[in-house]
C-alpha cells in the first residue's frame, strides 16, 4: 500500500520584493486575497486534501505568519462577548490545531530547492505536499485534491502542470513528456527554464507538487543549477526512472499572484467567485469597464 501524504511545505522565506514596499514589513503570503491571506487559501487547499501537518519553511520578519495560525484567546474573548460569533467563526478556522503548525528557518536565500530541504527534518520518510502560495488556483475541487486522488492511483511524484505559451518555458520547470492521455503526463525528463526553442513541452509545472522522501538524499548535495541556485526541479530529475512521475493537468485556473495584475486578476476572480459579494462587485466593475 502507498503511504498517505499527510505533509505539506509551504516555502514562505521570500523577501517579496515586486510587491515593496507593501512588504517592508507585512509578508507576502499574508497579503490578503479579500479578507484572507494568500497563505491561508493554500492551507485551506491543504486541508480540504486531508493533509494533517503543516511545515513552514520561514526567514526573518515573518512573524506575522506563525501569529496568524496560533489562536489569539484575546480575540476570540472578545468577539464572544460581542456576539460577533461569523468573525468568531472565520477567526478560529484560521487556526492550526496545536503540534500539527512546525516552523523551521531558512537563513540564505538559495533556492526553492534548498527551501525544501531545510524542512528534511520535519518530514522524515514519509511522502509530503508543497504548496506554493502565489499559486492560486480557483477550482471545484481543490487543487491538491486533485492531485492526492492522482497519487492514490498512480503513487510516486507527482505535479501540477499547466500549458504555457513557448515563448515563456524560459520561466518555468518544463516537463519532457513520454506519454500523455490529456489529464496524466507520464515524465521522463525535467527542464529548469529552457529556451523556448531547446524546450521539450511547453507542459509548466506550477506551484504544486506531491514528493516522495528520496527528495532529500539529492537535495542534500546542494548542487547548484539555474541562477546558481540550488534547484528543486534538478533534484525531481533524479527521481525519475527510479520512481513513478507524472505530471496532472488539474481542473481550474491558476493566478500567478507573485505578479501585480495576476495578484489583483486573483482577488476579482475570488471576489466574483464569493456569492456573499459577487453582485456587488459586478455592479462595481460597471462603473470601471
Amino acid at each position: 500500500m502507498r503511504k498517505p501524504v499527510r505533509k505539506v511545505v509551504f516555502p514562505v522565506a521570500g523577501l517579496g520584493t515586486r510587491f515593496l514596499p507593501a512588504t517592508k514589513a507585512i509578508p507576502k503570503e499574508m497579503l490578503p486575497l479579500v479578507d484572507r491571506p494568500l497563505l491561508q487559501h493554500a492551507v485551506e487547499e491543504a486541508r480540504a486534501a486531508g493533509i494533517e501537518d503543516f511545515v513552514f519553511v520561514t526567514g526573518r520578519s515573518k512573524r506575522a505568519i506563525e501569529d496568524h495560525f496560533d489562536a489569539d484567546t484575546e480575540l476570540n474573548r472578545t468577539l464572544e462577548e460581542r456576539g460577533k460569533m461569523d468573525a468568531l467563526e472565520e477567526v478560529r478556522h484560521s487556526e492550526i490545531a496545536p503540534g500539527r503548525c512546525f516552523y523551521t528557518r531558512q537563513q540564505v536565500p538559495l533556492g526553492l530547492g534548498h527551501a525544501v530541504w531545510c524542512a528534511r527534518a520535519l518530514i522524515g520518510n514519509d511522502p509530503f505536499a508543497i504548496v506554493l502560495p502565489d499559486d492560486f488556483v480557483q477550482s471545484k475541487t481543490p487543487c491538491l485534491k486533485q492531485m492526492v486522488e492522482a497519487y492514490e492511483e498512480v503513487g510516486g511524484n507527482v505535479v501540477a502542470v499547466v500549458d504555457v505559451p513557448r515563448e515563456r518555458t524560459s520561466s518555468y520547470g518544463i516537463l519532457d513528456v513520454e506519454k500523455d492521455d490529456g489529464r496524466l503526463a507520464t515524465v521522463r525528463g525535467l527542464v529548469e527554464k529552457p529556451k523556448p526553442a531547446e524546450a521539450p513541452s511547453t507542459l509548466s509545472i506550477i506551484g504544486r507538487y506531491i514528493l516522495q522522501p528520496e527528495i532529500f538524499d539529492h537535495l542534500e548535495k546542494q548542487q547548484r543549477g539555474a541562477g546558481n541556485e540550488i534547484q528543486l526541479t534538478d533534484a525531481m530529475a533524479n527521481l525519475i526512472g527510479n520512481q513513478p512521475f507524472h505530471g496532472l493537468r488539474f481542473e481550474g485556473t491558476r493566478y500567478d499572484c507573485g505578479d501585480k495584475v495576476g495578484f489583483i486578476e486573483a482577488t476579482l476572480a475570488h471576489a466574483l467567485h464569493r456569492p456573499d459579494m459577487s453582485e456587488k462587485v459586478r455592479e462595481m466593475l460597471r462603473k470601471y469597464c
